[in-house]
């Protein structure tokens, strides 16, 4: 029972640039003010496709890590 959507994109953007910047999911958890939870943060470093809302979460919690202007294009090539 397949629907035809690939859920597994390979590693993504996102974990380059968490290690570039020496970040672990904690930190991304720790500073998000939504609900985001490691699983989250760790299936999108790994390439599960994430729904455009939890998308959102994990970019909101890295701006407000880093204090700089990601995009959802930069963390996602899918």
């Amino acid at each position: 029972m397949t629907d035809g959507i690939e859920r597994d994109l390979g590693p993504q953007p996102i974990a380059a640039i968490l290690a570039k910047l020496n970040l672990k999911p904690h930190d991304l958890v720790a500073a998000s003010t939504q609900q985001l939870t490691h699983k989250m943060v760790s299936r999108a470093a790994k390439g599960r496709r994430l729904t455009l809302n939890i998308q959102t979460k994990v970019l909101n919690a890295l701006n407000t890590a880093t204090g700089k202007n990601f995009s959802l294009r930069d963390l996602f090539n899918y």
